[in-house]
């Protein structure tokens, strides 16, 4: 029986866990527009405040553990991302393999097709250890007739002591010309991840107890 009862992530300070659609993304949509007079650069940030309300609904609807997101604005321009964690269970009989685990991430949601630049590789995240990442330009529908495109980082943690079930960590950013840094910024973001007991006694890769986190 895993001693692992509930897990923890540090995102940045500008993250907030807060529904996309509230005061805060309307006060910074707004600060965002009102950054520009360019008829092109303003319907640009339209859409990318519209899919980050879509991204944040589609995570509540598929049962995410935790939502958090960022809409800030910086000299350079505006930047978006979110970060979602989830609970997923293996069938009966399945192993927790690579080629199982990322078999169904990294698809594209428009078209069900794994992009061109999917990377299916290991990581190692220093409070979990060794595990599976994919990573990829995933083409994602919006509405009937809309689809945007993300840059995407799944991360998966197998919980201690379990063989059939695991956390995806799962972040995303239509900021597709900023990829080494929102790639960078992702890993780093999943290396944070640890498990921990009722009490926040870290637990270690080996599912020992650790420090209390």
């Amino acid at each position: 029986m895993s001693t692992a009862q509930r897990f923890l992530l540090d995102v940045p300070d500008s993250w907030e866990p807060v529904d996309l659609g509230g005061e805060e993304l309307a006060r910074t949509r707004a600060q965002a527009l009102a950054s520009t007079d360019d008829a092109f650069e303003r319907a640009r940030i339209d859409d990318m405040f519209r899919q980050g309300r879509e991204v944040t609904v589609s995570a509540r609807r598929h049962g995410a553990l935790l939502a958090a997101c960022t809409a800030t604005m910086y000299t350079e321009g505006l930047f978006m991302a979110y970060g979602m964690v989830f609970a997923v269970d293996t069938s009966e009989g399945e192993e927790l393999a690579l080629p199982v685990l990322s078999a169904g991430l990294g698809v594209s949601s428009a078209n069900g097709v794994a992009p061109r630049d999917r990377v299916v590789t290991s990581a190692t995240v220093p409070h979990v250890g060794t595990v599976v990442r994919v990573t990829g330009t995933e083409v994602t529908r919006l509405t009937g007739d809309v689809d945007v495109k993300l840059l995407t980082m799944h991360t998966m943690m197998p919980v201690p002591g379990s063989t059939a079930d695991f956390l995806v960590v799962t972040l995303a950013s239509p900021n597709l010309p900023l990829r080494h840094e929102v790639y960078d910024l992702f890993d780093a973001i999943t290396c944070t991840f640890r498990f921990v007991t009722d009490d926040g006694v870290q637990v270690s890769p080996e599912g020992s107890e650790g420090v209390a986190a």
